[in-house]
């Protein structure tokens, strides 16, 4: 037999359970100078690729490294990240000094927060690629399935970003262009540039092209460039280039595409 009891509920507010999208920043070094010349690098020419984008900072991959029990400047860290439109909230997987130092600074001890990574076997077609040092990858939904057409060939110099998004290219990209995706990148056409797909760490992006022979390409911070060759059976021809985790980390896998 059940009972109903007599309850009131607050008039001015309620408290509900809330999730919240998060680009994470896996931390692998405590060297700040060298983060702050790497983001550089990295988004430098890309000033809108945040938008004030609340961020989880991973300690985790720091307690594999020789600098496990370095001593980190929050203050720092956070203002280097701010230039960068990252607004940082959480913070995980750190020893207990470390913790104590990131609550002080006034971020939010996070433990239980899951951070996205790549999965999967690792069939490799191709030698491996460099990771990219403290790229962010995110704990966010996938891109939606509205792509960015774009029908005029990019020249050196250009660069096109589709935010949240698929993007498919149908003219060549040039040496010195830049094609940048949140989910897959499609070039009906040589891509002779870079290519950066899963720019906010969907590991499941790919990139397609017709004749692949780009400068750079990169999935979810996992990169190669030019300087080492593909193989013959894929370089200027169509292809395409996805991201497979195994015992030695993540890897880009490029495929040849059969008519």
């Amino acid at each position: 037999m059940s009972t109903v009891l007599n309850a009131q509920a607050p008039v001015t507010f309620e408290i509900k359970s809330a999730s919240l999208p998060l680009v994470a920043l896996l931390l692998k070094s405590a060297d700040l100078s060298r983060l702050e010349d790497e983001l550089r690098q990295r988004f430098g020419d890309v000033p809108d690729f945040f938008d004030h984008d609340p961020l989880l900072i991973d300690l985790g991959p720091l307690q594999t490294s020789d600098e496990a029990d370095a001593p980190l400047d929050f203050a720092r860290l956070t203002a280097l990240l701010g230039q960068h439109r990252l607004r940082p909230l959480a913070v995980r997987g750190g020893n207990e000094t470390q913790m104590a130092a990131a609550v002080l600074a006034g971020l939010v001890p996070a433990d239980d927060a899951v951070v996205q990574r790549a999965s999967g076997p690792a069939p490799a077609t191709a030698p491996a690629a460099s990771a990219a040092p403290a790229a962010p990858a995110p704990v966010a939904p996938p891109p939606t399935s509205n792509a960015l057409v774009i029908d005029k060939p990019l020249r050196s110099g250009q660069q096109v970003y589709a935010r949240g998004r698929d993007l498919v290219v149908m003219a060549m990209v040039n040496p010195g262009a830049e094609v940048i995706a949140d989910g897959h990148i499609h070039v009906y056409a040589p891509l002779r540039g870079k290519a950066i797909a899963g720019a906010r760490g969907n590991a499941e992006a790919r990139i397609f092209a017709l004749s692949m022979d780009p400068e750079l390409i990169s999935i979810a911070g996992i990169y190669r460039t030019s300087e080492n060759p593909l193989p013959p059976e894929v370089q200027g021809k169509p292809a395409q280039v996805r991201l497979n985790s195994g015992p030695d980390g993540d890897k880009l896998v490029i495929d040849a595409i059969s008519a």
